[in-house]
């Protein structure tokens, strides 16, 4: 009941603030993809324009009128608090031409309902959906994808006649939305026919073969623009980037300015930062969260990495339901083509090293742990110069920890890992 009456009490303020200063709002929704997608989009805006974007994980009910109330505390059970948003709220309405010209959005999915509820107080005038998958995130609350993808696609139904849907071109799911709205559509994808296409696309490393980033060429109606991320990794990174272009242009944004823009874009926190580690090796953090779509992209970018030995660290991946055990042995199954050595954490990751098991892989190099905290000294024995390691898992599974005991300069954990 309280928490309904916050929701309401936030809802009213936040419709208050929007009414009286009419920001563009860029809304972002899908089961992979997300804070990646917001980050490149906040990168190529924020060059032209006055932005705020979500923060920390605030994609809900809750997070996202604090975003638009320019909050970036939650203030739990402390009522004398969450009243002062009154005075702040009415200060910014008096002030309002200091009001961001853009809000760039995370809409995040728990339950069935949530995009709807979001949706009864926002218009955006952008609406980009990243990735599904066959079996997204949150699944297990909903009878099954086709229930996900449904609540995803009220972002795009709901888009006016003069706002433009962003649709993944690659995902099957997602283009099908194109024909459930009167919004103008971008496609976005590696296949050909998607409005902005990705051509040779590639890894770049130094002369010592380290890794620097990735180059990729965006053509769009026949124009063909180059584009250079440093320190980003995979193709799940290059979706990020074509998102952000679909948003630039739908924004009066030129090919070269977005290109240009995209220069300082920095994956978040936990999402395949490169670190260095200890011995001369290497980290991929992939710690934020795991779907099943994201860690067979995460493996896949691993593959693509030059490196003497792979290491592959998974925790649990969670709240996917009745497909657990078979999401667990796809990515086993990918596993075991992609790693020399692998580290699981978590009662449904044992799912994924009895696979890897099943497929010829040698038992020696395969080990399996209850939490996070009991892998990481394990790991730091058997690392040797030039490894390669990816570490990955939901949430709630810490991963992070494991990261923090092979990580080469620890003090900067608060910087470089998910807090």
């Amino acid at each position: 009941m309280l928490r309904r009456l916050l929701q309401l009490y936030l809802k009213i303020l936040a419709k208050l603030v929007l009414w009286k200063c009419k920001p563009v709002i860029i809304g972002i929704t899908g089961s992979v993809g997300k804070t990646s997608t917001k980050e490149a989009v906040y990168a190529v805006l924020n060059t032209k324009f006055k932005v705020a974007r979500s923060l920390k994980n605030y994609n809900n009910e809750i997070g996202i009128p604090l975003t638009i109330l320019g909050e970036s505390n939650a203030f739990g059970k402390n009522i004398f608090k969450w009243a002062l948003l009154v005075p702040k709220t009415l200060i910014q309405l008096l002030h309002r031409g200091t009001y961001p010209e853009i809000l760039i959005l995370e809409m995040g999915l728990d339950r069935p309902g949530d995009i709807k509820y979001l949706m009864e107080f926002l218009s955006p005038r952008v609406g980009v959906v990243t990735a599904i998958g066959e079996i997204p995130v949150h699944v297990e609350f909903f009878s099954g994808p086709a229930a996900v993808a449904r609540e995803k696609r009220v972002l795009v139904e709901r888009l006016s006649g003069e706002a433009t849907a962003v649709l993944n071109f690659d995902d099957d799911v997602v283009l099908d939305m194109k024909e459930k709205t009167e919004a103008n559509v971008l496609t976005f994808g590696f296949g050909k026919g998607a409005d902005l296409c990705v051509e040779s696309y590639e890894l770049r490393v130094d002369e010592e073969g380290n890794p620097e980033g990735i180059s990729f060429k965006v053509d769009y109606e026949g124009n063909i623009v180059p584009v250079r991320l440093d320190t980003v990794f995979g193709k799940q990174q290059v979706y990020s980037a074509l998102a952000a272009f679909a948003v630039g242009l739908s924004l009066e944004m030129n090919l070269v300015e977005i290109s240009e823009a995209l220069r300082s874009y920095e994956t978040p926190p936990g999402r395949m930062r490169l670190i260095r580690g200890i011995k001369n090796s290497w980290i991929i953090d992939d710690t934020y969260n795991a779907a099943p779509l994201s860690a067979m992209a995460a493996l896949e970018a691993l593959k693509e990495l030059p490196a003497r030995r792979k290491i592959v660290v998974l925790g649990d991946m969670l709240e996917i339901g009745k497909y657990t055990v078979e999401a667990h042995q796809r990515v086993g199954e990918e596993v075991a083509r992609a790693a020399d050595m692998v580290f699981t954490v978590g009662l449904r990751a044992k799912f994924i090293s009895d696979e890897v098991n099943s497929r010829r892989f040698a038992a020696k190099n395969i080990f399996h742990f209850n939490e996070s905290q009991e892998a990481g000294l394990p790991l730091q024995r058997i690392i040797q110069p030039g490894d390669l390691i990816l570490v990955k898992g939901s949430r709630a599974l810490k991963m992070e920890k494991v990261v923090e005991e092979i990580m080469a300069y620890p003090k900067r954990q608060k910087h470089l890992l998910v807090s």
